[in-house]
C-alpha cells in the first residue's frame, strides 16, 4: 500500500508539467546510459567473438585458409560494424537529447548493405533480394533528403 501512495504522492507533485517533463527527461537519460553501457558489452564480446574466430580459421587445418566463406567473415565485421553506429546513436542522443535521422538512416543502410553482403542465393528467393533493394532504395532517398534538408538549416 505505501508503494501507491508514494506513487500517488509523486503524481501529485509532479502535477505542473514542468516538473514532470523534468523527471521524463530524467528517466530517458538515464535509458540512454544504460543502452550505451549495454551496447560497449555487446561490441566487446563480439569483437572477442571476432578474434577467436579469426584464430580458428587461420590456424585450424588446413592451415592459413578459411572453411567458411569470405562472406561470412564480412557478415561478422559489419555485424561490429552496426553495433557501432547503433553505439553512435546513442551517444548522439546523449549529447544533443535529440535523434539524429542522418545517424539513424545511414545506420539501418549499413544493416541493410550487410545484409544483401551476407545473402544466400541457395536458401533465399528473388522476393527477397527484391525487397532487400526496394528497402536500399527507399532508405537511399530518404538519406538524400535528409541530407538536402539539413543543408538548408547549416
Amino acid at each position: 500500500m505505501s508503494f501507491w501512495r508514494k506513487l500517488s504522492r509523486f503524481f501529485t507533485s509532479t502535477s505542473n508539467d514542468e516538473a514532470f517533463l523534468s523527471y521524463v527527461k530524467l528517466v530517458e537519460i538515464l535509458v540512454s546510459k544504460v543502452l550505451s553501457i549495454a551496447m560497449l558489452v555487446v561490441l566487446l564480446v563480439s569483437i572477442v567473438d571476432l578474434i577467436v574466430f579469426l584464430f580458428q580459421e587461420i590456424f585450424s587445418e588446413p592451415y592459413g585458409f578459411f572453411t567458411v566463406t569470405l562472406f561470412e567473415i564480412f557478415g561478422v565485421f559489419l555485424n561490429i560494424l552496426v553495433a557501432l553506429e547503433v553505439l553512435e546513436n546513442i551517444t548522439a542522443y546523449l549529447r544533443r537529447h535529440v535523434v539524429q535521422v542522418e545517424l539513424v538512416v545511414v545506420t539501418s543502410l549499413t544493416a541493410v548493405a550487410r545484409k544483401i553482403v551476407i545473402f544466400d542465393f541457395t536458401k533465399s528467393n528473388a522476393q527477397e533480394l527484391a525487397a532487400l533493394s526496394i528497402a536500399i532504395f527507399a532508405l537511399s532517398i530518404s538519406y538524400w533528403l535528409v541530407r538536402r534538408t539539413n543543408k538548408r538549416y547549416e
